[in-house]
């Protein structure tokens, strides 16, 4: 496999191919291959912005990052995020990671849904969202050249119907607990108090991202 893109490489480390293995053996290849270019285009925003990062925290809380959409890992009551991040955890204890780090990754994960606060944060928190964005929002599209996002895409390809797939993929991950789906609780206040208020729709955002597919 493909480890160096446009000038990023995977950690070549035993937890990292762990990681690999791992994700590819309870992952659909939708999930894996976005969770890849995640990995990817965290790294390389983490290039345009001058971000210093641990490719084996990052790479993890890449892959792990929708770990809790897989029917291995969800739970009956937690936010799917939480799940993901907690598969997370018990992989890199069982690893002798240090706490810090696990609590790193833990929140990456836990955050990468929450717009708005992971940029703030540790380098591999603000990354992993970061990737996200770009990979299924395309927030960012325009502050990848041509190339950069080609590769990445060449190397870990998107599937025909990305956007639909993507979508499909997390409401079968959530549609059996929809009580964890509970959201920003301001935009209940303005959608009581203005009724100009149009609440934003996460996908109705991926639909129109510059994405083709």
């Amino acid at each position: 496999m493909q480890t160096t893109i446009s000038g990023i490489q995977m950690p070549n480390t035993v937890l990292a191919r762990e990681v690999t293995e791992l994700v590819r053996d309870t992952a659909p290849e939708l999930l894996f291959n976005h969770s890849s270019r995640v990995y990817y285009f965290g790294a390389i925003a983490a290039r345009q912005r001058g971000l210093g990062f641990d490719p084996d925290l990052l790479y993890t809380g890449a892959m792990f990052h929708d770990m809790g959409l897989t029917e291995k890992h969800s739970s009956a009551r937690e936010r799917f995020e939480v799940d993901g991040a907690n598969a997370a955890r018990d992989f890199l204890r069982r690893h002798g990671i240090s706490q810090s780090d696990i609590d790193t990754v833990w929140t990456a994960i836990a955050l990468h849904t929450t717009p708005g606060i992971p940029q703030h944060m540790h380098p591999v928190v603000a990354l992993v969202t970061a990737g996200v964005e770009m990979d299924v929002l395309g927030l960012t599209y325009a502050r990848y050249s041509d190339d950069e996002r080609q590769s990445v895409v060449d190397a870990f390809p998107r599937s025909e119907h990305f956007k639909e797939d993507m979508i499909q993929a997390f409401y079968d991950g959530i549609k059996h607990k929809p009580e964890t789906t509970f959201g920003n609780v301001k935009a209940d206040v303005l959608a009581d108090k203005d009724p100009r208020f149009v609440r934003g729709n996460f996908c109705d955002v991926i639909r129109q991202s510059r994405w083709v597919s």
